[in-house]
């Protein structure tokens, strides 16, 4: 951190993350000795925080938790593990290499896709932890900074290289993600039993600082008019904008989020602000100085109140934007205007400039496994055996086999048909809903999110077909709990968990994802949600105006207001 004190800095006892961090001796903390213990299949209280940096959580299975403490058994600890893949980009061989590893050494089985653009492995035994880290290297992957007090998984626009524009875009992403990351040695020498370095110099994070950030920390690269990465969620966002079909340079975005605590309206979510353009020689400078500002300037007090959109409401956005523009040694000029006009996947086969051919298939819940009838993960390797391109994961847990060449087109088709990744038919609604992983695996859940979509979506199916509504859907998301993974907070129909089967029932989002919904009805269960979405939906089929979407009716007709300004008035109800 700077010497300088800054009047921004708050003052106050630390929150305990800060001293594990500044013990930590740059993220190795004592996971070496915990990895040797087999007496647990846990990790001390410590690691267990600082293995995130290495991009893991523990976790257990919720769903036979009591049945174990009857038995006097500790919960069945494993780790969650989430790669990094900067703009979700993997190849058939690295496919294939986590295909097996997920059959072999994961308490489930499956890969699932999340909304980080990435994939996870969930039920990861400690033995198995190590060889998983080394898997994945040698597949040239690796889970460095995908969770922790640092930038995380960088996301980019994940339609199929149809312009030069998305490849110039997808590579800034790749370097934006190196720029940003951790310089320790940690994950090198716990993992992949990397050579020590002994220096007697002190090891130097020159932009996350040796205590790290003070909290998680999102990083996208948007291509309008596709907001496909829901960019108010996420901490810095570069828009890109091109001239003549080619980037010149990005609008940058800053501070937002979604995550909040029940009860506690010191939280909320909230859209990043515009802080204008730069040029593409700035890009690296000014996510720096972004970075470097919020280490310095974020609250290292309450963790509650550390993530960048409580440090702008704090400051002012114009400090922080200043602040920025000092570090970087830029001026922001004017931003340059876009327009986002749509965030879901393109589905079906799209033929790129190249002549090749990308082929985006629908995955519910990102949970790639086989089932009775449908062999997701059998067809997937089935794939990428014969595969030439590769995978591509979108920030909307769906998968794109991009960069076919037209002679592999129908057989790439054929396998994707045979096991289920092409369904006969597959409503609006189900393609345009997402919920967080939740029960049984994340400790965090407080109600069903991924096991209840299913059926939710069926139920919101039927209603819209009642009213007359087949063709049309809204967005609906779901999430476990308040911390935002599902993104519920930017939908049309958001749910967040409340407890066992009730929910927080969030209306008025658009399309577009640039609002966010206001709550409508606190607490509820599953059938209350549908009777008040019962109601809601034959207003809207009634009273529409033309091509009006039904998060934009709920809000013309005053079934809620609109949130402007979240931090002032999204609990204004």
């Amino acid at each position: 951190m700077s010497n300088e004190k800054s009047p921004f800095i708050v003052e106050g006892k630390l929150a305990d993350n800060e001293r594990l961090k500044r013990e930590s001796n740059n993220l190795r903390g004592t996971i070496t000795t915990d990895l040797k213990d087999d007496l647990t299949g846990g990790f001390t209280a410590d690691n267990f925080q600082l293995i995130r940096f290495h991009g893991m959580y523990q976790q257990d299975d919720r769903d036979i938790r009591a049945e174990r403490a009857k038995q006097k058994l500790e919960p069945l600890h494993n780790v969650m593990l989430r790669a990094r893949l900067p703009g979700g980009v993997i190849t058939p061989d690295q496919w294939l290499a986590i295909d097996k590893f997920a059959a072999d050494h994961t308490m489930y089985g499956s890969i699932r896709l999340t909304t980080r653009q990435t994939f996870q492995f969930h039920g990861v035994l400690k033995p198995k932890i190590k060889s998983m880290h080394q898997m994945l290297n040698k597949a040239g992957i690796d889970s460095i900074a995908t969770a922790g007090d640092v930038n995380r998984n960088v996301l980019c626009t994940s339609n199929p290289v149809e312009s030069e524009l998305h490849l110039q875009a997808f590579e800034w992403a790749k370097k934006i993600s190196e720029h940003l990351l951790p310089k320790t040695r940690a994950y090198a020498e716990i993992w992949l039993d990397g050579e020590k370095v002994e220096t007697t110099e002190k090891p130097v994070e020159p932009i996350l600082g040796d205590n790290y950030l003070p909290r998680k920390f999102k990083t996208t690269v948007v291509i309008p008019p596709q907001n496909d990465v829901d960019v108010h969620a996420n901490d810095l966002n570069f828009v890109a904008i091109a001239e003549n079909g080619q980037l010149v340079g990005f609008n940058v975005l800053v501070g937002g989020g979604l995550a909040m605590t029940h009860g506690d309206k010191s939280t909320y979510p909230r859209k990043a602000s515009d802080f204008g353009f730069i040029p593409l020689e700035n890009t690296l400078e000014v996510a720096a100085a972004v970075v470097t500002t919020q280490r310095d300037w974020g609250n290292r007090v309450n963790r509650k109140n550390a993530k960048t959109k409580y440090t702008l409401e704090r400051v002012g956005v114009d400090n922080f934007k200043a602040e920025v523009e000092k570090r970087a040694g830029v001026t922001f000029q004017e931003s340059r205007p876009y327009e986002f006009t749509d965030r879901g996947d393109r589905f079906g086969w799209v033929e790129g400039i190249d002549g090749k051919y990308h082929l985006t298939v629908f995955i519910e819940n990102g949970r790639i496994l086989d089932y009775l009838g449908k062999t997701l993960k059998t067809g997937c390797a089935e794939i990428a055996k014969i595969h030439k391109g590769d995978f591509r994961l979108t920030a909307n847990q769906n998968l794109i086999i991009a960069g076919v060449p037209p002679q592999d087109k129908d057989k790439i088709e054929a396998l994707a048909r045979e096991h289920g990744l092409i369904a006969p038919s597959i409503s609006n609604q189900r393609l345009d809903s997402m919920a967080c992983v939740a029960l049984p695996t994340c400790p965090l859940a407080m109600a069903e999110a991924e096991r209840y979509l299913p059926d939710a979506v069926t139920e919101l199916e039927g209603l819209l077909a009642k009213h007359g509504l087949e063709e049309d859907s809204v967005i609906f998301r779901v999430t476990g709990c308040p911390n935002g993974c599902g993104r519920a907070m930017l939908s049309e129909v958001g749910l967040v968990g409340k407890g066992p089967g009730k929910y927080n029932l969030h209306l008025g989002g658009n399309r577009e994802g640039t609002r966010i919904p206001r709550m409508y009805r606190e607490n509820i269960s599953e059938q209350e949600i549908m009777a008040e979405l019962d109601t809601l939906l034959g207003q809207w089929a009634k009273e529409r105006e033309a091509g009006e979407a039904f998060g934009d009716y709920v809000v013309r007709a005053g079934v809620v207001k609109p949130v402007v300004d979240s931090a002032r008035d999204f609990y204004d109800e």
